[in-house]
């Protein structure tokens, strides 16, 4: 069963294009990770919202220690207001099949 997580990134007013420019180096290497099934950026009202879907509880683990995401932490030292707040969360589907779930 895939877990969906959704993590908001808030960075400091004088950092938005850096905490951009590290997140979307760091899509494609997670995009590459086993069991990664959806990695998607939004931005909007100052802040960052990466939507995910991991095919497993062990692929979203292996994701928390994987080079991509000590990377991008790495590179987003001190460029954040808050610490990123992270969301596990599981699906209802409802409605289409199609559209009712991430």
């Amino acid at each position: 069963m895939s877990v969906v997580v959704v993590a908001t990134l808030t960075p400091k007013p004088d950092a938005v294009d850096a905490v951009r420019e590290a997140i979307l180096a760091a899509v494609p290497k997670v995009h590459a990770e086993p069991g990664c099934e959806l990695y998607a950026l939004h931005e909007g009202d100052g802040i960052f919202v990466m939507v995910e879907r991991w095919e497993s509880p062990e692929a979203l683990r292996t994701h928390g220690k994987a080079e991509a995401l000590t990377t991008l932490g790495a590179a987003l030292a001190d460029k954040l207001a808050a610490a990123p707040e992270v969301r596990r969360l599981a699906a209802v589907p409802a409605g289409d099949a199609d559209k009712g779930a991430v």
